[in-house]
Order: C-alpha cells, then sequence, then structure tokens
C-alpha cells in the first residue's frame, strides 16, 4: 500500500468515528433496561423480601385509635389469638397478662361483613393476586392475576383464612384504614401486616366478630341505663313480632 493510500485510509477511519460519536452523544442513555417495565410484569423474586414504607406517607394521619398500639384487653382467649372487631375497624392479637397490640384495619363494606371463628391455614411474604371467582363474577373488568409486589392490591403479606375466600393482608392505599372498603378481607398497613406476620403462625386462632356484637357494643350496652335497657329490649320485642307477621304472610 502506498504512503497516498494509508494517508486517505486513516482519514476516512477519522471521519467515521467523528460521526459515530456524533450520533452516540445526540441518543439518549438508558441505564436502566427495565425502566419501562411495569412493576406488575416483574418477577416476585426482584421485590424486596421486607415491608417497605412506600405508600404510607399518610399512616400518621391515621386517627390514634388506628395506629399500631399496646393496650389493655382482657379477655379469656389464649395469647397469639387474633380477635377482628368489624364494627370498629380494629383488629387485636391477645398479648399475655391482659394486654393486646391493637392495629387500624380496613373491612367489607356494606353486604359483605362476616363474622366465625377460622385459623391461618398459609403466610405468604409479596403474594400474588388471583381474583376470587365470586369477585370477577360482579367486576369482569378485573384482571385475572397480578404478581406480588409494592404494585399488588394485598401488598406486602398476606394471611389466608382457612375455609374462605378471605385474608389478612396489606394494602398499597393507606386511606382505606378505617373504613368499610373490602369485598370481606382485613386490610391493613403494609408495615402492620408485616407486623404481624412476624408474630403469628400457621394455625393461629382468628375471631372475626360481626356487625351485631364487639366489645365497644357491649361496652355502650353495659352502660345504659335501666330505663334505656328497658326500651331496648321493648323494641328488639316489637320487631320480632313484626317479623312474625311478615313471615307468615300478613304484611
Amino acid at each position: 500500500m502506498s504512503h497516498c493510500e494509508i494517508s486517505r485510509f486513516w482519514n476516512s477511519a477519522a471521519v467515521a468515528t467523528f460521526i459515530a460519536g456524533a450520533i452516540f452523544a445526540t441518543t439518549p442513555v438508558r441505564a436502566d433496561p427495565l425502566a419501562f417495565v411495569h412493576p406488575d410484569r416483574l418477577l416476585p423474586q426482584s421485590f424486596p423480601k421486607t415491608a417497605t414504607s412506600e405508600g404510607e406517607v399518610n399512616s400518621s394521619e391515621l386517627r390514634s385509635e388506628l395506629r399500631r398500639q399496646v393496650i389493655d384487653y382482657p379477655t379469656r382467649e389464649a395469647p397469639g389469638t387474633i380477635i377482628i372487631d368489624t364494627p370498629n375497624t380494629q383488629l387485636y392479637l391477645v398479648l399475655n397478662g391482659g394486654k393486646a397490640i391493637r392495629y387500624g384495619i380496613g373491612v367489607g363494606r356494606a353486604g359483605f361483613t362476616w363474622s366465625g371463628v377460622k385459623t391461618i391455614e398459609r403466610k405468604v411474604e409479596w403474594p400474588d393476586w388471583f381474583p376470587p371467582a365470586e369477585m370477577l363474577g360482579r367486576q369482569p373488568y378485573l384482571p385475572r392475576f397480578v404478581a406480588g409486589g409494592p404494585g399488588n392490591p394485598l401488598g406486602a403479606r398476606a394471611l389466608y383464612l382457612g375455609g374462605t375466600v378471605y385474608r389478612i393482608h396489606g394494602t398499597n392505599d393507606p386511606s382505606t384504614i378505617g373504613k368499610h372498603v373490602s369485598s370481606g378481607c382485613i386490610r391493613m398497613l403494609n408495615s402492620d401486616v408485616s407486623d404481624l406476620y412476624a408474630r403469628v403462625n400457621v394455625g393461629t386462632k382468628v375471631i372475626v366478630q360481626g356487625e351485631s356484637k364487639s366489645r365497644k357494643v357491649f361496652a355502650e350496652e353495659r352502660s345504659k341505663s335501666p330505663t334505656d335497657n328497658r326500651r331496648s329490649s321493648l323494641t328488639a320485642n316489637t320487631l320480632t313480632l313484626v317479623n312474625d307477621v311478615h313471615v307468615r304472610g300478613l304484611n
């Protein structure tokens, strides 16, 4: 190769390098290859195994009775029992010495509350969500599957209640705590459900108190005057008679 040909070769290489550099400089760099992937599309293993405070910026604004705290709670139930006070949107974990940890919760909306005694049959961190067939029947627009993660409606932890489609689980919407909003599941702040999750085991007894009776209701009944109690008794008897007439078809 002659000296002139070598010179032309290096000049061409320099021009090509300059053009390539200009193109690279004007092209935005994407350092994160998953920057545009929706969180629900990522594998559950990619999420942290401990609950975060993400989405809980308003937790400090909860009413005091909905914030996690140890309180006096005399009960005949054994330590380790979970008691859910549906009307007052509170969950209690019974401790020794007449104490309990009280948590604020979200519960079923009108028509979706329930009561009974169940046990925890399964515990899952960052659970996947498969909406039950009953829920899909009411809300067919719901997805059939949502992978576990911060964007999942079940939040950071889930405690599955045996013999039901219900769970005690976290939420990415703290504004629902203290409200009747769910389809029967019990919602907790992610930080609270993670705390409860660490304290209980599979087989834990769960008592769900329905709308008819709760500790607060019993306390209010005990505090009524004899006149109030007689009035309540008369009202109950009247309702019984009305229901009896209705059942007999004399309405």
